[in-house]
Parts: structure tokens; C-alpha cells; sequence
């Protein structure tokens, strides 16, 4: 559950969301793309309040807007590479250029598998297919939550890379992390504890988030103590 949360998320930055396990992180990114309905409130994404869209308006305005890469992939097991990287464009009624899904295979390293379905691939492949997913639409705004969280330490960095190099291209991305490390990459960390935001600091120092990450925790046990 969220309290009070105001917060604004810069264009064109990364920006991490920590805190400690239960802090409320996940359900703040949730909140925010429309995945989960806020109860009270306004969550404006470029300048639309999409909490005033129907479900259906607001499926179209993520269509349009969003990419996701989440965790557990998401991709579509009966298709190849190639076809789950073009599929939000073709969902959206668009068609990415063949020429833009070759590319973004051969950034991420995959293109050896274009013609192979997930189930034949390892967990970090899997996740490079979300990540060329994204580089190939091309969102404005893309959502992480824990992108790194199954992955080994060489298949993290790849992908912490690339979503490292996504403002570079005009796209504004709100990752949530558990990894202090993975948060020092961004612009901004928010540290969150009980749902509510504690700070806001900058990126570049994980020892700086890490402290953070404990001062919330501490102020969160201290109010369960009391109460």
C-alpha cells in the first residue's frame, strides 16, 4: 500500500526505485503504468492524467507510450525471436522495420537466435529478447521491475547497459531494483520504506544507496516497535 507519494520522474533520466523487501517499490511501478488502478490521487504520463482513461484507453495509450521489461520476460513461447520483438508494434496496429529488429538483435547479442523460440533460450537471453524488444519499438517511457533479479552477473550487466543507454535516446525509464549496485546507475534513486517515499538521492554511489536503503529500514522497525 501506498502513502502520500508524490513524486516526479524526470524525462529523458533513469530513475531507481529502491528499498527494503515489502517497501512498496513494485507497487509504485505498478501504480504508475496503469497495471495496478490507484484509489485515490493522479498519476500524469506526458501530460495525461491515466487515471481519467478508460481501461481500454489506457491499454492503448501504454501501446502507444510504454515498454515493459519485467522479471519473468513476458514473452510469447509459441513465437521466434524476431516475431516477439516486432509484436507490441503489431499489437498497436504499427510495424517496426525489419532493418530496426535486425539491429537491435545484433546490439543485444541474440541475433544467432532470431529464428528461435524462448523456451530454447537461457534466462539472460531471454531477457536481452525484452531489452531488444524495447530498443526496437522505441517507447518513450519504459518500466523495469528488477530486470536483473534472475539473471548471472555477465547477463546483468548487459542489460543494465543498455537501459543505461535508453535516455541517451530521448526514453525516460523508472527501474525497480533490490541491487544497490544496479541503482547506482541511475540519474536519481527514490528510496521508499511502509509505502512511503524516504529520499531522493543521486545516482553514481551504491555505499550512498546501500545507507539510504538501511536508514529507511530502521525508520520503518522503529515504527512497528511503537506501534
Amino acid at each position: 500500500m501506498l502513502h502520500a507519494v508524490d513524486l516526479d520522474v524526470p524525462e529523458g533520466r533513469l530513475t531507481a526505485v529502491v528499498g527494503p523487501s515489502g517497501s512498496g517499490k513494485s507497487t509504485l511501478l505498478l501504480c504508475t503504468a496503469g497495471l495496478e488502478r490507484a484509489t485515490a490521487g493522479s498519476i500524469e504520463i506526458l501530460g495525461t492524467d491515466i487515471l481519467s482513461l478508460s481501461p481500454r484507453k489506457q491499454a492503448a495509450f501504454r501501446s502507444e507510450n510504454v515498454g515493459f521489461i519485467f522479471q519473468e520476460y513476458n514473452l510469447v513461447s509459441s513465437l521466434s525471436v524476431e516475431d516477439n520483438i516486432s509484436l507490441p508494434a503489431r499489437l498497436a496496429g504499427h510495424r517496426v522495420p525489419k532493418s530496426r529488429v535486425d539491429e537491435a538483435m545484433t546490439r543485444l547479442g541474440i541475433a544467432k537466435h532470431a529464428r528461435r523460440r524462448p523456451d530454447r533460450l537461457s534466462g539472460g537471453e531471454r531477457q536481452r529478447v525484452a531489452v531488444a524488444r524495447v530498443v526496437a519499438n522505441q517507447p518513450r517511457i519504459v518500466f523495469a521491475d528488477e530486470p536483473t533479479g534472475a539473471l548471472d552477473l555477465k547477463s546483468g550487466h548487459v542489460v543494465l547497459d543498455w537501459l543505461q543507454a535508453l535516455p541517451a535516446q530521448g526514453t525516460t525509464v523508472l527501474m525497480v531494483t533490490h541491487d544497490p549496485h544496479a541503482a547506482a546507475r541511475a540519474d536519481q534513486v527514490v528510496v521508499m520504506g511502509s509505502g512511503r517515499i524516504h529520499a531522493v538521492i543521486p545516482g553514481g554511489d551504491s555505499r550512498a544507496v546501500s545507507d539510504a536503503v538501511l536508514a529507511a529500514q530502521s525508520v520503518d522497525e522503529a515504527g512497528d516497535e511503537a506501534a
